[in-house]
């Protein structure tokens, strides 16, 4: 059986590599892309934004051309893989079309963030902090929509020490966080329009509060749980 299973998860993960081919020609273009722009960056391109959208940090230009494309790349082919060798691969087939959806939704956003750095880059007016603050909103919803769908698993999802020990809390736990994601992240979004400190605050607050929440009721539940079968 544990030979079928792998055999499976492999033969799945070669299907999955020929119906991402839009992501492959995404990817080469951005490089492509890349190798195009770079002389034309100059020595040093902006790499962080505050709260206030203010630059307060800068890469070389090599950094700013590359970085991005290739880290699409890296967190493609890491979430290609790793259902190969979790312990529970199996269950990846459970959620496949979310798992599918949430490696195309990283790609987007990371080729959205180079396309914004390479703009600001160029001398290109782009108001950096409602776009970014925005797409980091719109994809919390995403996952948030997603997350009730994810399996038992030690790569992707709330993984605290309660949701991998017990199945019924890490189901539940994702069930419920979906909720506050989807929630937290409409707060996220309508707060990115806003170019204040106090919305800038709301904004961290909430993810804070995305993150938080469900760990401390995974806790919890697993704790009711132990209890009832004592």
């Amino acid at each position: 059986m544990e030979n079928q299973n792998r055999s499976y998860s492999y033969r799945v993960n070669w299907e999955t590599v020929k119906a991402d081919w839009p992501l492959w020609i995404l990817m080469g273009v951005f490089l492509i892309a890349g190798i195009i722009v770079y002389p034309h960056l100059p020595a040093q391109v902006p790499g962080h934004w505050n709260i206030h959208g203010e630059i307060d940090a800068y890469y070389p230009r090599w950094f700013g051309a590359f970085f991005e494309p290739a880290l699409a790349i890296a967190i493609y082919l890491l979430m290609l893989l790793t259902p190969l060798i979790d312990p529970r691969r199996q269950n990846y087939v459970r959620f496949a079309d979310a798992y599918t959806f949430m490696r195309w939704v990283l790609v987007l956003f990371l080729s959205l963030l180079w396309v914004v750095t390479i703009m600001v880059s160029l001398g290109y007016p782009v108001d950096v902090t409602l776009i970014v603050k925005a797409a980091v909103a719109v994809l919390l919803i995403v996952i948030g929509n997603f997350m009730g769908q994810f399996r038992h698993n030690y790569f992707v999802g709330i993984k605290t020490p309660w949701t991998l020990a017990n199945e019924e809390v890490w189901h539940r736990t994702h069930r419920m966080a979906a909720r506050i994601w989807v929630l937290g992240g409409l707060l996220c979004l309508s707060m990115a329009f806003f170019q204040t400190s106090w919305a800038a605050y709301v904004y961290l607050g909430s993810i804070f509060a995305m993150v938080i929440i469900p760990t401390v009721h995974s806790y919890l539940l697993f704790a009711k749980i132990s209890s009832q079968q004592c």
